[in-house]
Formats: C-alpha cells, sequence, structure tokens
C-alpha cells in the first residue's frame, strides 16, 4: 500500500495501477523527498510528474507545499487512477485544485508544453532505453526554471543519464537497492 508520508495530505492512501507501472518504494520517496526538503525544493514550486504512474511523486510535492502540480502519465487505466488519487489529496491540501493530469506520452507532452517547472520527477519505465531518456531531458530543459531541480529515479544497472545534453549538471545521487537515484540542475 502506497501512502502520502508527509504534509497536509500525510496518510492519504495512493492507488497503484495494477500493471504496468513500478511505483517508487517509500524508502526512496522519504529520501528523495528529505534531500529536497534540505535543498529548499518543494515549497511554491511548479512540479511536473514524468511518467507519473501512480502521481506518488507529484501527489507527495503537492502534500508538501508544491504551488502546482502536473502530473503526465500515458496509459489512460493509469491516468485515471492519478486523477482519483489527485482528487483525495486536493480534499486533504484544501484550496484550489492545483494539481492537473494529462493523459499523453511524455516526449509529445513535453514537445507542447508552455511555462517553467521548479522540480521535476522523471520515472521511467526501467526498459526505456538510453536515447530516449536522453531525448526527453533534451525536450525538459527549456522549460526548466533557472534554479530548478530534476530528479530521475531508474535501475541501478542503467547507465546513468546523459545530462551534459540537457545542459544538467549531476547535484548528487544515490542508489537504493535495484533503484539509483540523479539530481541535476541546469548548468
Amino acid at each position: 500500500m502506497t501512502r502520502i508520508i508527509a504534509g497536509a495530505a500525510r496518510g492519504i492512501r495512493i492507488d497503484v495501477p495494477d500493471a504496468g507501472t513500478r511505483p517508487t518504494s517509500d524508502r526512496v520517496r522519504e529520501s528523495v523527498f528529505g534531500a529536497l526538503e534540505a535543498m529548499d525544493a518543494i515549497e511554491s514550486a511548479r512540479v511536473l510528474d514524468l511518467y507519473a504512474g501512480s502521481g506518488a511523486l507529484g501527489l507527495e510535492s503537492w502534500s508538501r507545499g508544491a504551488a502546482s502540480v502536473d502530473l503526465v502519465e500515458r496509459s489512460r487505466p493509469a491516468a485515471t487512477i492519478i486523477g482519483r488519487n489527485t482528487a483525495a489529496v486536493a480534499k486533504a491540501v484544501g484550496g484550489p485544485n492545483a494539481a492537473k493530469v494529462h493523459q499523453s506520452a511524455v516526449h509529445a507532452f513535453l514537445e507542447r508544453a508552455t511555462g517553467t517547472y521548479d522540480l521535476v520527477f522523471t520515472d521511467p519505465p526501467y526498459d526505456l532505453d538510453d536515447s530516449a531518456m536522453t531525448a526527453d531531458l533534451v525536450a525538459l530543459a527549456p522549460l526548466l526554471s533557472a534554479d530548478a531541480i530534476v530528479v530521475i529515479e531508474r535501475a541501478k544497472r542503467s547507465t546513468a543519464p546523459d545530462l551534459d545534453a540537457a545542459g544538467l549538471e549531476l547535484v548528487r545521487e544515490k542508489t537504493y537497492g535495484d533503484t539509483a537515484v540523479w539530481w541535476a540542475q541546469p548548468a
């Protein structure tokens, strides 16, 4: 069972799609969000959650004070679940609903998106190839604020993301079991 860990929606249960997604474990989310809070990267941030799955990363950000969240998921069943999860978190957070679900392929969303983001989560399927990951990061680059943080989660056995191609620099990296996480920012 997945739950929101902290903030206004702490303890709210997040439904997870039956197939096709790999939810970030509570242990990894706790560590990632601890680092983000130490960087003061969440409060009032405009958040983008790519390959959102259940929406847990973006919704956790909203619970912790992010100003807005865009959740992008290609799978229609998963996007429907994210919509339900968003409604549950919205009740706990109160105020206007600042989360929007986009049922779209990530690269297509990035090519048509406007505005800027302060915090981005990209947690693609582990089998996404390196060239597609790089293409996503390159398409993401123009949408980043000057002090944005990009959190990339992949399998430990994956090669490190090509941050240089997207004009990003590594801030931090950590491995949790089979999961590797990289934090990057505009160079």
